[in-house]
């Protein structure tokens, strides 16, 4: 069984970073995608990043540029790197993955989801 644990999370000032780490377990490489998804109060959960098993990375718009997904292999986590923070991306931040190398911005293919961590940009 798949289990997923983000960790990386806190409190930062507008223009901040933050990296962001997700620990895979019971994980069989082969075909598979990561995300990171986020979830704002009151809104609904949306794709920010992902990157799958060929290494190819996708972006959520509001995200480019800032963001940057990549591949620890020696660890075996995922972690997403976040510059220039500003309140907007204040959100839970969650991981997933599923298996097959199709990457989604979209949470509805991602099958197995950590408990996610909480990101507050303020100052």
């Amino acid at each position: 069984q798949v289990q997923l644990v983000e960790s990386g999370g806190g409190l930062v000032q507008p223009g901040g970073s933050l990296r962001l780490s997700c620990a895979a377990s019971g994980f069989t490489l082969g075909y598979y995608a990561i995300g990171w998804f986020r979830q704002a109060p009151g809104k609904e959960r949306e794709g920010v990043s992902c990157i799958n098993n060929y290494g190819s990375t996708y972006y959520a718009e509001s995200v480019k540029g800032r963001f940057t997904i990549s591949r620890d292999s020696a660890k075996n986590t995922w972690n997403l790197q976040m510059n220039s923070l500003q309140p907007e991306d204040t959100a839970i931040y969650f991981c997933a993955t599923r298996s097959g190398g199709t990457c989604f911005l979209r949470s509805g293919p991602f099958g197995s989801w950590g408990q996610g961590t909480q990101v507050t940009v303020s100052s």
